[in-house]
């Protein structure tokens, strides 16, 4: 399927320490043209942008501090994340948000650091890349009230999208109320589960310039033993344009575009 992408994979893991650069030519070899590599701390930020320096035709870095990670965070690391964010290399500020399901850093904390992030993405003029788990609703107010105040100073939106839900796990409204503010909607390998009703919902009924498409590799696998990767975006994509009715190319084709306009580049073919 030329043209692919994933829109979130976690490549420097140390899931992939022994075989990253076979993963890497598989994902080409499979059809894969770009992939976004997001941080969840200090260290895997700078992993991540150190990755992409490697393979700068096939890799965008983000840096962003997990909400799991939040209260690890000093203000000496708040002072080197608002360096990486600054620097042109960095395509996106995440992986942030807020995860009310496992709650590893307290709620209020995880708050904080989310809204702190939003404000230093506004600042840098990139747009975001949001984890959202049992939290649909604290994330949609945070997001559509950051949308409106950077609206008002007329910075960070405008024809780009100001942000991406990834790996989405909320119903269609929610979907629809952030799509309609210019955000895109990342679906994973759960789309395909016949329980993931929201998702499944929401990737049917979006506008095709609302959906991305990723793995969240190594996590979310075809199976509890088994490693994700990247080419299991071809599933993905698969998955949307079967509850879509369209060709997987043109889920392909879109989320490339989509990708391209959120990153400020031209779309890569394959």
């Amino acid at each position: 399927m030329p043209g692919l992408i994933d829109s979130h994979c976690h490549l420097q893991h140390p899931a992939f320490d022994a075989d990253r650069e076979a993963v890497i030519e598989g994902a080409r070899q499979a059809g894969i043209v770009r992939i976004v590599v997001p941080g969840w701390d200090l260290p895997s930020s700078e992993a991540a942008l150190e990755l992409a320096e490697g393979h700068p035709d096939f890799l965008e870095a983000a840096a962003g501090i997990h909400p799991h990670h939040a209260a690890e965070a000093d203000e000496a690391a708040w002072a080197r994340l608002e360096l990486l964010a600054a620097d042109r290399r960095i395509a996106a500020i995440g992986e942030i948000g807020l995860d009310f399901f496992r709650n590893l850093s307290p709620p209020d904390v995880q708050r904080e650091a989310f809204a702190r992030q939003l404000d230093l993405a506004r600042q840098v003029g990139k747009p975001v890349l949001v984890h959202d788990r049992d939290a649909h609703d604290a994330v949609t107010s945070a997001l559509l009230g950051w949308d409106a105040a950077s609206r008002d100073v007329g910075g960070g939106v405008g024809a780009a999208p100001p942000g991406v839900l990834h790996c989405f796990s909320g119903d269609a409204v929610m979907a629809a109320s952030l799509a309609e503010r210019g955000f895109l909607v990342s679906f994973a390998l759960p789309v395909s589960f016949r329980s993931a009703v929201g998702p499944r919902a929401a990737a049917a009924g979006l506008p095709e310039e609302a959906i991305l498409v990723e793995t969240d590799a190594p996590w979310l696998g075809p199976g509890s033993e088994r490693r994700n990767e990247p080419t299991t975006a071809l599933r993905v994509a698969v998955e949307i344009a079967r509850l879509r009715e369209v060709a997987p190319e043109t889920i392909a084709g879109a989320a490339n575009a989509n990708l391209a306009r959120l990153l400020g580049t031209e779309a890569i073919r394959g």
